[in-house]
């Protein structure tokens, strides 16, 4: 069921024995998206560079290639589970279990050639002794069966193995011509048993219950010689002999392991399905300490929880230089990533530089270079400084790390603002590149920015001047001022942006139609502080009140009165400048020895042009003088875009 992915036949010599990891600096690694709805096996071709995915839930093998681009998808697979690949990568075999075949496919073509009735619901396919082998059955019904390919029409032999399996047992073998199956079946505990296929029947070597549980994945080193199994307990990956299944070893990672994955070089990727410890853990063979591990991050920052290893989801390229890794997130988002140059070890840099310092003083910056395997004595770093006058970068003098992997230096930062200090190793053939950095916030000179007219109340549409002042600076010289009208429709925009003049000055005329707050901002420069200052003004609305059924008008008292018959309703039309929701507030008061006084006030909504019309009824007294007027009252009237604007009173009378 798992990889089968030489393009030659390779074997492991001694799984215990050491090797020596020769690698270039990994290239950097790539994540994909996978369309399935879930995840069974993951084998590839290492000849056609093609990764082959199943996803039962969709009955289909999606096909991509080394950078995860998706070539092509087989469908028509009810239920698709295990995979197996040829030793010459020309053929790939696939247990459909919903229609109790095996399919198989021509790889150069990416197309099925074949299918081959087999028991009830096969799980896994292995290939061993010349034959095809494969896990079938139902509940109560688990067995072996094998396909033999080498005659000129296939044949397939059912019930190979007695009554041993409860369910389908999940199948291995060794890769090129190994006569050695891994069989089990998940659970608590997993029964595991080995067979010697080389008679074409297989012979149990031996079977066992209590080897963990919950079984993830298994897989039979390259020799034959021992089994892999990834269950999710105990929480580690157990090594056992295929001869006895007796203990030979683990690999250490965390809890529930659900993968594993071996290179035809012996080199191994133990994965878990963990949320809060790295996913994947690399070793040198017969190794208890990992050499890299990767805890892969989100893919969708919207969901909740990291992505995590699906089961089995881990294979090698042929050559190991890349390792490809199946996750999932909790939305159900399917990624597969691609992980260059695994085997070797990571290089990492820490670097520790003050969070503040004084432009033009000397500072120091020091860190630690460490890796898991360990790096060669004297090995230099180069550093680089990244400011607002070398946006791209100044390489400063090369750092030598020290035996126990310190490093320190000083520098002088000759500009303010964000200065970045990044430390690069280049990386050796036995070690990844790797790189780290920090951030120092340097001191600027203060600026002085002033800007005119703050707390200033204007007419509806004047156009008022604005000037922005920028005092003495090291270079820049810019300035940007901005308007942002009150009212959620109008959006807060550059008006001006320019270079102020020998004055130090930058003007923009407004036209100013609402309350506005101005903004003027310089941006700093190497030397000189950022400044942002503001000027919030007002702007009234524009308000009228025409008088109508009057039949007479006449000035008296120092104002023009609209006379009325007592019998006759003045009707008063109010216009001011509309907006959504907006109510005027209609005034009247009443003159009586010698002073005006209230006689009440009641807000009316305008119309979408901004008029409202009021009709004053009730039984009108004569002689008394009147007068009406219009207001906006900021917030009263229902909205906050405009400043406080009282309208002129409108005088009046009744006789009989």
């Amino acid at each position: 069921m798992r990889i089968r992915t030489l393009t030659t036949a390779t074997t492991l010599a001694v799984l215990f024995s050491s090797v020596v990891l020769t690698a270039t600096p990994a290239d950097a690694d790539t994540t994909a998206s996978l369309p399935v709805e879930r995840t069974a096996d993951i084998v590839v071709d290492g000849v056609h560079q093609r990764v082959f995915v199943s996803d039962p839930s969709n009955g289909k093998i999606v096909v991509t290639d080394y950078t995860g681009n998706v070539v092509r998808q087989l469908t028509d697979l009810p239920g698709v589970v295990g995979l197996e690949l040829s030793a010459d990568s020309g053929t790939l075999y696939a247990a459909v279990r919903d229609a109790d075949v095996i399919a198989a496919f021509d790889t150069a073509a990416v197309v099925e050639t074949a299918r081959y009735p087999v028991g009830d619901n096969p799980l896994s396919v292995a290939l061993a002794g010349g034959r095809l082998w494969f896990g079938y059955g139902g509940p109560g019904e688990g067995n072996i069966g094998s396909v033999d390919l080498s005659g000129q029409q296939p044949v397939v032999t059912l019930a190979q193995e007695g009554r041993v399996w409860y369910l389908a047992p999940m199948l291995d073998a060794a890769p090129g011509s190994s006569t050695v199956i891994a069989a089990a079946i998940g659970g608590s505990p997993v029964s595991l048993a080995s067979y010697d296929v080389s008679s074409g029947t297989p012979t149990r070597t031996v079977f066992t219950n209590g080897t963990g549980g919950n079984l993830g994945d298994l897989q039979v080193t390259p020799d034959g010689r021992h089994v892999v199994v990834a269950s999710g307990a105990p929480y580690h990956h157990q090594v056992l002999r295929t001869s006895d299944l007796t203990e030979d070893g683990s690999y250490t990672s965390d809890s529930s392991p659900n993968a594993i994955a071996i290179a035809p070089d012996g080199a191994v990727a133990a994965g878990v399905s963990g949320p809060y410890e790295p996913d994947v853990y690399i070793y040198e063979p017969g190794a208890t300490k990992s050499i890299r591990e990767y805890d892969f991050p989100d893919t969708d920052p919207t969901v909740t929880g990291k992505d995590e290893l699906a089961a089995a989801g881990l294979a090698w390229a042929p050559d190991g230089s890349r390792l490809f890794a199946i996750t999932s997130n909790f939305s159900g988002t399917y990624s597969l990533r691609v992980l260059e140059a695994p085997t070797t070890p990571a290089t990492s840099i820490t670097v520790d530089a003050p969070a503040t310092a004084t432009r033009a003083k000397q500072l120091t910056v020091k860190g630690k270079v460490s890796s898991r395997v360990a790096l060669p004595v004297g090995i230099k770093l180069t550093a680089n400084r990244t400011d607002l006058e070398s946006p791209s970068g100044k390489a400063l003098a090369t750092v030598t790390v020290k035996a126990d992997g310190t490093y320190s230096f000083v520098d002088t930062p000759p500009a303010g603002g964000k200065v970045t200090y990044t430390l690069t190793y280049a990386g050796d053939a036995g070690h990844a590149s790797g790189t780290g950095s920090d951030t120092v916030e340097v001191s600027r000179t203060s600026t002085t920015l002033t800007l005119n007219n703050n707390g200033k109340v204007y007419s509806y549409g004047a156009d008022v001047g604005f000037t922005a002042h920028l005092g003495t600076t090291y270079k820049n010289r810019k300035v940007e001022i901005w308007a942002d009208p009150y009212g959620s429709d109008k959006p807060n925009a550059l008006v001006k942006s320019g270079t102020v003049n020998s004055s130090g000055n930058l003007s923009v005329v407004l036209d100013l139609k609402r309350d506005t707050k101005v903004t003027a901002k310089f941006a700093g420069d190497a030397r000189s502080a950022p400044k942002t200052v503001t000027s919030t003004v007002g702007a009234k609305v524009k308000v009228s009140t025409s008088v109508s059924g009057h039949y007479k008008t006449a000035y008296t008292s120092g104002h023009t009165y609209y006379y009325f018959k007592k019998t006759k309703n003045p009707l008063f039309t109010n216009t001011m400048t509309a907006y959504p929701g907006r109510k005027q507030r209609q005034q009247f008061e009443v003159y009586y020895n010698g002073s005006w006084y209230g006689s009440g006030s009641k807000y009316f909504t305008l119309d979408s042009a901004g008029v409202s019309k009021v009709e004053l009824t009730g039984e009108h007294q004569t002689g008394q003088r009147m007068r009406v007027r219009s207001s906006y009252i900021n917030d009263s009237s229902g909205d906050t875009v405009n400043s406080t604007t009282y309208g002129a009173w409108k005088y009046f009378t009744f006789t009989s």
